[in-house]
């Protein structure tokens, strides 16, 4: 191996500790604690190496943000294992909603928090999500048929958005309004996700 082969490897080595750290950190001690100089204390560097390889906070939450998008995609792929169109559906709608109660910390980083965003140029795509993204839209357009939809973008958004609206009115506590017992939330926002999957087939 050359000397740019072995200093490149060294590169990739470090992005994955400092990501790694930031993750946990951000999991167990949430956005307000997760700083360049908590990690770097974290992984015995100084802030200054930190910042050869992002150059802010933002830039770093938004690596640690992909991990995350990874483990959702991950769990798409090992919870959606139905044959039926249909069935996949309804697999990949709860997988989606089981992932935010369980990830609540990772699921702010990913769909709420402004912070990681900021490292997207204006007029970019958004890489991080769009593995996930067209999972979705792929099991959709293999059921539309069977929906009261035509379009499976219109369709994908439709039912994205109450999934992240559930997930968000739990994690950020809203959901109290209807002043339901901690133990049954969670089975309500269950409840709601078949009610829609009722709803929208033919």
């Amino acid at each position: 191996m050359g000397i740019t082969d072995r200093k490149e490897r060294e590169k990739q080595e470090m992005r994955k500790l400092i990501i790694s750290a930031a993750m946990e950190m951000f999991i167990k001690e949430g956005f307000d604690r997760t700083s360049i100089r908590n990690i770097a204390d974290k992984i015995e560097y100084s802030p200054a190496t930190i910042y050869l390889y992002y150059k802010d906070k933002d830039e770093l939450l938004y690596e640690v943000q992909g991990q995350a998008f990874l483990e959702l995609y991950n769990a798409f792929v090992r919870d959606v294992t139905a044959i039926d169109p249909m069935e996949r559906l309804e697999q990949l709608f709860h997988s989606y909603v089981n992932f935010g109660f369980e990830h609540p910390d990772l699921y702010d980083l990913m769909f709420i928090l402004r912070s990681p965003m900021n490292a997207v140029d204006e007029g970019n795509d958004w890489p991080n999500c769009e593995e996930a993204y067209k999972f979705l839209t792929d099991t959709l357009e293999s059921c539309i048929d069977q929906l009261r939809y035509e379009n499976a973008q219109i369709a994908a958004l439709t039912i994205w958005a109450l999934g992240h609206g559930l997930i968000s009115l739990f994690i950020r506590e809203r959901i109290k309004v209807m002043q339901l017992p901690d133990d049954q939330i969670r089975n309500v926002i269950t409840a709601t996700v078949n009610e829609q999957l009722r709803l929208i087939k033919k």
